[in-house]
């Protein structure tokens, strides 16, 4: 099966290796305007490359505002497409990109890789099959420092838009989407860059679950800490390991930390006078990119449904808006109701 991948940058190249690392899959070209070495024909756009090969999908890891147009040119060629998070830069769009694949009847998927992490499927099963018991809140913590040259590097990191809600918040609001349900209020505060950028450099938010459920979560580009998905899953070698949790999910029976999957429950019965001890849940350990590869090639065989939908990833681009919404206006943002977000909005 034979795989294009569109942007050649830091997630562009990881996908290209966890290609190589799957049977049966073969990378078939690459598109990337700017210089890059590659062991396939390099294109200057996805025009050119689909004028010169057939491909039996496409990877976009392009910056989030070119997500639409290449989805939009995948899918009128009837190729299925794997879309890097966020599935566009706004709802809106997003849901035009739906629309369109409904249309041509073209499979899309959303690149939140986690969900295909051994850890993360290992937690949401946990919490199916009621280990906590009734799920009641989330604590989740994403800290860390981004070096200024990651910004001097592409500029675009600088913009309104485009801080750490959008950019590394969208995966953390994700999984808890996929362990807890639907969100339906949202409420939040960010602060202004330390180093002057256009955007946020953090933010919190309260988010109120159908289930009844309340999770606490913030965000920072600019806060040297150990409590990040990057630093403490060991999902990606570049970043340093630290042996910490970044999420805690507490229920009515016990509480889960991961990514060290600990369960904690008391000892005969329920009871703060009662000791409470963790167990180390067990857990198998592979590349959740190279696993989202797999599952890509499953979809466009037809041997597999996608995992994270176009839908699942609009629903979570929806919970970012209404963060920045809730944020900007210092209103409580209700999802799903119009009347609401239209007040949220001022208009």
């Amino acid at each position: 099966m034979k795989l294009a991948v569109v942007g050649a940058g830091l997630v562009g190249q990881r996908h290209i290796a966890a290609i190589g690392q799957v049977d049966g899959v073969e990378l078939a070209a690459v598109v990337e305007p700017g210089p890059t070495e590659q062991s396939v024909p390099v294109f200057a756009s996805l025009e050119d490359m689909f004028a010169a090969v057939d491909v039996d999908g496409v990877i976009l890891s392009t910056p989030t505002l070119m997500h639409v147009d290449g989805g939009m040119a995948c899918m009128d060629r009837g190729v299925p497409v794997l879309i890097e998070k966020p599935l566009a830069a706004s709802a809106d769009d997003a849901q035009g990109l739906i629309d369109r694949a409904r249309e041509k009847d073209v499979a899309i998927l959303v690149g939140h890789h986690r969900r295909h992490n051994p850890i993360i499927q290992k937690t949401a099963e946990l919490i199916k099959e009621g280990a906590i018991g009734q799920p009641r809140a989330a604590q989740v913590t994403c800290w860390f420092y981004k070096p200024d040259d990651y910004f001097d590097v592409a500029p675009w990191r600088k913009k309104a838009g485009a801080g750490p809600i959008s950019v590394n918040l969208v995966h953390d609001v994700d999984l808890m989407r996929y362990f807890l349900g639907e969100v339906v209020t949202v409420q939040a505060q960010t602060a202004p860059s330390l180093r002057g950028f256009e955007n946020e450099d953090l933010a919190a938010a309260v988010l109120r679950f159908e289930s009844g459920a309340v999770c606490t979560i913030t965000v920072s580009d600019s806060i040297a800490s150990p409590w990040s998905w990057e630093l403490t899953s060991r999902e990606y070698p570049i970043y340093p390991a630290t042996n910490e949790s970044c999420y805690l999910i507490g229920g009515s029976e016990g509480a889960l930390s991961i990514p060290d999957m600990r369960l904690w429950q008391h000892e005969g019965g329920t009871s703060w006078w009662n000791p409470i001890k963790a167990t180390a849940m067990p857990v198998s350990s592979s590349d959740p990119l190279i696993n989202q590869i797999a599952h890509f090639e499953d979809v466009i065989r037809g041997r597999a449904k996608p995992l994270v939908t176009g839908e699942e990833g609009l629903k979570t681009l929806r919970v970012i808006e209404a963060i920045q919404i809730a944020a900007h206006t210092q209103t409580t943002v209700h999802l799903g109701n119009d009347v609401a977000k239209s007040v949220a909005l001022g208009e």
